[in-house]
């Protein structure tokens, strides 16, 4: 018996997340899910989107499985996802980008992961606002030391990359491909011009990857590794990169095998993990049943997966591929007419999963 932490999130969290929920039971492995609840909804009770029960509860029961979250303006945090990132070391975001036949793509047979570090960048959002007085002070600061002029109408944001975190996620990455029957690790970067940031984060993947002779390694160029994922993904195996980078060739990745409908995720530490789809809450679609669900379930997947439970995963998996693949209880953005009328929702593409294992 397992215990997940279950977070429904908001917007079309509840139904995506419910549908996973139903699909992974109907594997026959036994969790106990403890129900907590995140998001816009719980506001005016607790006065912030992500109560401290949600973290007690992850840091008890080590696995979560989350559906999407809306950040409210004004709440005080960049991010909900950042926030347990950041609280629970959640260092590494793991995207794998798969085809499923049947999916509408200008791609085929693309099996791609991309490992992202999840903790440092200019997503720690150390920022220096427009015209403050600490600006200034930076400003002047970098003249002195550095004798570049910045405009006095900037804004800025600094990016850190250590040689620590550099490690953990590149390691995290060989030994994500070892466990996997990976044969190929691409290290992303922009070292020919942050020297001394992405320089950091190159060196230490070139270091680390000495300790795995087996597994084929290479570095792109963040710009150029973006013109070789159109031309030819079929090249590349698992892509590891720093935070923003890794954020923005996991859509990119994500675009090549049909979008986020079908992208799952899981943000990972050596502790806690949890697993979500990759796909916001896109709260005008919420209560419609009409969201595609493949990436909550996908995302379950991969739960099952770290749980040691691999038949049972695999059996999910396979369930998705049948039901995708035969295309007809599917959901409208799986119908080569997005306004097919035998597309099917939310709930009944689930059933039909259910139905398949």
């Amino acid at each position: 018996m397992h215990t997940v932490t279950l977070i429904p999130g908001d917007g079309v969290g509840p139904e995506v997340i419910a549908a996973a929920k139903k699909c992974v039971e109907a594997t026959g492995v036994k969790i106990k899910w403890e129900k907590v609840r995140a998001g816009v909804e719980v506001m005016k009770k607790y006065r912030t989107p992500l109560p401290e029960g949600v973290i007690k509860s992850i840091r008890k029961n080590k696995v979560a499985l989350k559906g999407p979250i809306t950040t409210p303006v004004g709440s005080g945090f960049r991010s909900v996802n950042v926030a347990l990132r950041k609280t629970l070391d959640l260092y590494a975001c793991l995207r794998p980008c798969k085809w499923y036949p049947g999916v509408r793509s200008k791609y085929s047979d693309i099996d791609l992961v991309v490992v992202r570090e999840n903790t440092e960048d200019l997503y720690m959002g150390i920022e220096f606002a427009e015209g403050a007085t600490e600006t200034e002070r930076f400003i002047k600061f970098v003249k002195e030391n550095k004798k570049v002029e910045i405009r006095r109408d900037s804004g800025i944001s600094l990016k850190p990359i250590s040689r620590s975190a550099s490690e953990r996620i590149v390691r995290f990455a060989f030994r994500y491909a070892q466990e996997n029957k990976r044969k190929k690790i691409t290290v992303v970067h922009k070292a020919n011009i942050m020297k001394y940031s992405d320089g950091v984060f190159l060196e230490t993947a070139r270091k680390v990857a000495q300790g795995f002779p087996e597994i084929e390694f290479e570095d792109r160029i963040v710009d150029n590794m973006c013109m070789q994922l159109v031309q030819k993904p079929n090249l590349y195996d698992v892509i590891v990169a720093p935070n923003i980078y890794g954020d923005i060739l996991s859509d990119l990745c994500a675009g090549l095998v049909g979008g986020l409908g079908v992208a799952p995720g899981a943000n990972i530490g050596d502790k806690f993990a949890v697993f979500e789809p990759t796909h916001g809450s896109a709260p005008k679609y919420a209560g419609l049943n009409k969201v595609n669900p493949t990436a909550a379930i996908l995302s379950g997947v991969m739960m099952l997966r770290h749980l040691g439970e691999n038949e049972a995963a695999q059996k999910l998996e396979n369930a998705v591929t049948k039901v995708i693949a035969e295309g007809k209880y599917v959901t409208y953005d799986l119908k080569e007419d997005l306004n097919d009328v035998s597309a099917v929702g939310t709930k009944e593409m689930a059933e039909a999963i259910v139905r398949t294992l």
